[in-house]
């Protein structure tokens, strides 16, 4: 499959000697463009160990248990395949605004209630307190690796360009951890992407625009960014082995 990144071009001068040019700074991404095709096949070539810590275990079912208690849908399995199977049924029982809708009503019951309470008076307050800036991207996006690496898996901060500026408002996912579990393209986009943009910005005041990389499994959070309006991942085919419903012909984000 051929993949190629969608930027924002801008072109700079440098008004120094004549004749010389300020080398371009790398463009912010917006999306992951996939070339279209019937279905994705999935090569596992080694699968990622991941070991949780008692945080780690804790974090994950306290998610895991809000899901459940969201939808009334219960599993007896235990740790991350327990969060897995919690998503999955939720993919299988509900149609796609639903099932963003439900994640949202999880995650509003499984983060602290103190932070989601600056929200009371809708985004104004937590806006006063931390207006978007090059600080509070930056701190989302610190606050994200060292705090949801047991969520998505191994993860870092790196360099992007707002207004002319380098910023450390990107968290770059080494390969996710849900992704990888699930092997979905529509509970990425459904139960992960979509309503994590729509959490983030609507409680807690920060837009941020998800770019999976289903080649690879990769993942980068822009903070300080809105989705595209017309997201070309959100037409990107399922997996020729996606577990979730196991129809591998069909768009599973749909």
């Amino acid at each position: 499959m051929d993949a190629k990144l969608v930027t924002q071009h801008r072109s700079h001068v440098w008004a120094g000697k004549r004749g010389m040019h300020k080398p371009r700074s790398s463009p912010p991404i917006l999306a992951v463009l996939a070339r279209p095709a019937d279905n994705l096949t999935l090569v596992k070539e080694t699968p990622s160990l991941l070991t949780d810590n008692w945080f780690d275990r804790i974090a994950i079912n306290h998610l895991s248990q809000s899901v459940q208690a969201t939808t009334g849908l219960r599993n007896s399995k235990s740790g991350y395949e327990s969060l897995v199977e919690a998503a999955a049924m939720v993919s299988r029982n509900f149609d796609p605004i639903q099932q963003c809708e439900l994640v949202i009503e999880a995650l509003n019951k499984a983060f602290p209630s103190p932070i989601l309470s600056l929200c009371s008076d809708e985004q104004e307050q937590i806006r006063t307190l931390m207006p978007q800036s090059k600080f509070t991207r930056e701190y989302f996006a610190a606050f994200t690796t060292l705090f949801f690496a047991w969520l998505v898996g191994p993860c870092k901060v790196i360099e992007s360009e707002i207004n002319g500026r380098r910023e450390k408002n990107v968290v770059h996912i080494k390969k996710c951890r849900f992704l990888e579990e699930s092997n979905c393209v529509g509970m990425c986009l459904n139960l992960c992407k979509n309503p994590s943009q729509k959490f983030i910005k609507d409680s807690l005041g920060m837009p941020v625009n998800m770019v999976p990389n289903f080649d690879d499994m990769s993942c980068q959070m822009i903070f300080g960014q809105d989705p595209p309006g017309d997201d070309p991942v959100l037409r990107q085919p399922c997996y020729k082995l996606c577990k979730a419903k196991k129809n591998h012909s069909v768009n599973c984000s749909i």
